[in-house]
């Protein structure tokens, strides 16, 4: 069986012999390492796509890029008939760098208006162009998600005003930024009842969220409701949603196991605070997205394999698969190999019975 059938197979709920291991498409432009060697030895790619074109009539976004040593510095200005909001970011995705915010959009309380104003009137439409490029440029080598960036709260707590700025301004209950989450909460609904009525079967969910930043408390105020309703919505038209969780999550294990969304890039400790066989035993019915933790790379083969067999052991033999989704380790051209060969030997420990 090709890669994508067996971990479509797998999402869709039938036994696993041969756990699929795969790669985020984001990490393909680093040019140090040997995609065709890893693929022909096995590895999968999972590639994500836009399903919804958005256009900003209130407002213009200005991108450039120049040379800041050896990265790159990418400018973005949100212009609108108010005033400006600009950010920077600095990486370099063809050395595999990815890019890293340096500074953020919100940077006082009536920063939160002049963002409302830029998103208010936004347009939506879907669109399958992406999708259908993509499956067919990936073929037998993996499966195509469409991907869909945070929920409202996650936003602007991540990306437009940094976790300090965020926190002093919602413990001072700035009326700005309720206004602004407000009004985003309905464009993202709005953005969901496209995503539903595109041709992709499973929709990603960049949340990222840091629970010890957030709080229970917080999480089930601002957040799990639109969970609630974008899990309705995609129901109705038979899709599941991933959601990217790779941090601390036990605080909020029991929403999780309500809602039933499945996990990705599941990530045992030190990064994450769950380890596989707990993680299994609440979330029975969840499918695992795992990643491996990188720390494991540097251990001798032996314990490192074993690792990769007790976490395939722990949450299997249903809803699960192992992927690169939150760096490539240093060692890959040993390591990845390594991954892929317990993987092979699992399928043939088990044809042998």
């Amino acid at each position: 069986m090709s890669v994508r059938e067996r971990l479509l197979g797998a999402l869709r709920g039938e036994y696993i012999t041969h756990p699929v291991y795969v790669v985020y498409d984001a990490f393909l432009p680093n040019p140090a390492v040997d995609w065709d060697y890893l693929f022909s030895l096995g590895l999968g790619q999972v590639n994500h796509v836009c399903v919804v074109d958005v256009k900003h009539p209130n407002c213009e976004i200005v991108e450039t890029k120049t040379k800041a040593g050896d990265l790159v510095r990418r400018d973005v200005t949100i212009r609108t008939k108010g005033g400006e909001l600009h950010e920077y970011y600095l990486g370099d995705s063809g050395k595999g760098v990815l890019d890293w915010r340096m500074e953020y959009f919100i940077k006082k309380p009536s920063d939160y208006s002049l963002m409302a104003t830029a998103l208010e009137g936004s347009v939506y439409t879907m669109t399958n162009r992406f999708f259908d490029d993509s499956e067919r440029a990936i073929g037998d080598r993996g499966i195509t998600l469409a991907h869909v960036d945070r929920t409202p709260f996650q936003v602007i707590q991540i990306d437009y005003a940094g976790l300090e700025q965020f926190s002093y301004h919602l413990a001072d209950k700035e009326s700005g930024l309720f206004d602004l989450l407000e009004l985003m909460n309905q464009l993202k609904l709005d953005e969901f009842s496209y995503v539903a009525d595109s041709k992709a079967e499973f929709v990603k969910l960049w949340e990222n969220i840091g629970i010890n930043a957030v709080g229970p408390q917080v999480y089930r105020k601002y957040i799990t409701p639109m969970y609630e309703r974008i899990i309705e919505m995609l129901s109705k038209k038979n899709k599941k949603l991933i959601v990217h969780y790779d941090g601390q999550i036990r605080l909020i294990a029991e929403d999780i196991a309500r809602l039933g969304f499945d996990l990705d890039s599941l990530t045992p400790p030190p990064e994450g605070d769950m380890q596989p066989d707990e993680a299994r035993w609440l979330w029975p019915k969840t499918f695992f997205w795992l990643h491996p933790s990188l720390t494991w790379f540097s251990l001798p083969e032996e314990e490192f394999a074993y690792r990769i067999r007790s976490m395939a052991s722990a949450v299997g033999p249903y809803r699960y698969c192992f992927e690169l989704s939150e760096g490539i380790p240093e060692n890959w051209r040993k390591g990845i190999p390594e991954v892929l060969q317990v993987l092979s030997d699992l399928d043939s420990l088990q044809k042998s019975y």
